[in-house]
Formats: C-alpha cells, structure tokens, sequence
C-alpha cells in the first residue's frame, strides 16, 4: 500500500472518529437529558436505556451486530468490516460521554431543558456526524442496512421508503412507551435539522454560481470573460426557436462574490442577453476544489 493510500484510509478513520465522538455527543448531551427518542439504531438504543438504564453504547453495537451478520453476503466483507469498526467506535464513544458528561438532572440544568433547542442542536451534531460518515465513506449499518436487505426481500417502495419506515416505528415507540406525543415533534425536528447540517458537511460551504448566458454575441462576451477572469467559457451552439435565430450559449461558473461584476459586464457588452444563475454546491476543476 502507497502512501497516497495510507493517507486516505489514516484520513477516512480520524474523521470517523470525529463522527462518532459528534453524533454520541448529541445522544447523552441532548437527546437523552431530555426524553427525546430518534430514529434509526441510536434511537431504539436510546429507548432502552430510557426505560431500563443500561447503557446505550451497548445496545448500539447489541442491536447493529445481527444486522451486520444478514447483510454479510448481500454488502461483501470490507463494507461489513467497516460498519462493524464504525459501530464499535460509536458505542465505545457513546459510553465515553456517558462517563465524561454530569449527571442527566446537571444536564438539563446547565445546557437546556427545552425539547426544541434540544432537538435543534442535537440534529446539528448527529448532522455533523452522518455528513462525515458519508463523507468518508463510512457506515455503522443501522436501519440504513436493514432498509436494503428488507428491500431484497420485499421490494416495494425504495431503500428509502424501508428506512423510512424502520425511524419511523423507532420514533413512534418512543411516543408510546415513553407517553409522550411531543417526542414526535421533536423528532422531526431532529431528523430535518439532521439531514440538513449533514447535506452541508457532504456538498461543502464554499457554493458557487452557475451561469448560462444566451446572446448573439458570444465571441464578445467570451472573449472579454476570459481576458477578465481566471473562469473558463464553454460555448455551446443554440438557436432561438421563437426568432430561429442561431444564439450562443454560455457556460461559466464563479464563485459567489463574482456574479454582480459578471452581470455588469454582460450587461454593458449585450444588454440584451437573457442570463441564468444557478446555485452550484459542488464544482470541481481549475480554481475551485480538486477532484
């Protein structure tokens, strides 16, 4: 194994890691202090220590192991062998904050005791650590697993739908044992929220402009953007069909503080030149990220 490579998998594991360490932070800081129950394993996890008091991180890995096993053969043996170090770093991560944190009742008192900031930060976090499992292409299994093996076996619906449908039966026992219907309303604040942080930390921060720009004079207008700007100009060749008069097409993208002074300059070069700008959350290539 090259260096490059041992980088990568030294990189992938580190921020798995980071992953886990954020999303059990979220459980015993957040979601647990407060009787909130998500979705998915972490979630029927957190139910059983609510209702008995024995510790999450052992049920996280009790729950996951037998999933783990069926999807042996439909995933292969590296993708299971990752799950299994991601499941077993989440519960040793959950039992570390179990034994770094206060007591619950200190909790509540210190950081919050509202169920909706509950939810909102502990879905930041549990956001955090799904974007960075998906990220670096890690996975602890959970009802993601078990969606598709269920799947092969029923297939109705999507992967999704059985995801779905297994969060859903976690969030609703929650409700039920924990007689509490807010939990509910909790929940999908936690999972939006979630889903939201985690789409950030995949695509990225950094956004750019996608820009076509439909004109007669496309030699004009690229021209002076190449001269004018580090962006490249693809040209793709059009026809107006309401006039049937041939048009160019131009492409660019630039990141988001560029868009007013491109506009300004298209304007003053074709005023009448129809423009579209389009959010682009990932670019890759000369002066953006490297692919």
């Amino acid at each position: 194994m090259d260096k490059t490579k041992v980088f990568k998998e030294v990189k992938r594991y580190a921020f798995m890691i980071l992953g886990c360490l954020s999303y059990a932070l979220s459980l015993k800081a957040f979601l647990e202090p407060n009787n909130i129950v998500g979705g998915g394993v972490s979630g029927a996890a957190s139910l059983i220590h609510l209702l008995t008091g024995l510790p999450t991180g052992v049920f996280i890995a009790v729950i996951n192991i037998p999933i783990l096993i069926f999807g042996f053969k439909k995933m292969g043996w590296k993708f299971i062998l990752r799950c299994f170090i991601t499941t077993a770093c989440l519960s040793l991560a959950t039992e570390f904050w179990e034994l770094i944190l206060p007591e619950k009742e200190v909790l509540i008192d210190t950081i919050t005791s509202d169920g909706v900031l509950a939810s909102l930060y502990g879905g930041i976090l549990q956001g955090i650590g799904i974007g960075l499992f998906i990220k670096y292409e890690t996975s602890s299994g959970g009802t993601e697993l078990l969606g598709r093996l269920t799947h092969g076996l029923l297939p109705f619906g999507t992967i999704a739908t059985h995801v779905a449908i297994f969060d859903g039966m976690v969030v609703l026992m929650g409700a039920l044992f924990l007689n509490s219907l807010e939990n509910i309303l909790y929940a999908l604040i936690l999972i939006f929220v979630s889903a939201k942080v985690s789409d950030m930390i995949v695509m990225g921060l950094a956004k750019a402009k996608l820009c076509y720009i439909i004109t007669t004079k496309a030699e004009e207008i690229s021209d002076f953007l190449i001269s004018h700007s580090p962006r490249g100009v693809t040209l793709i060749n059009g026809e107006g069909m309401y006039t049937r008069t041939p048009k160019g097409v131009l492409m660019t993208c630039v990141k988001s503080k560029q868009i007013v002074g491109l506009k300004a300059s298209i304007k003053e070069l074709d005023e009448n030149a129809f423009v579209i700008v389009c959010d682009a959350n990932e670019v890759y290539g000369k002066g953006f990220n490297h692919i």
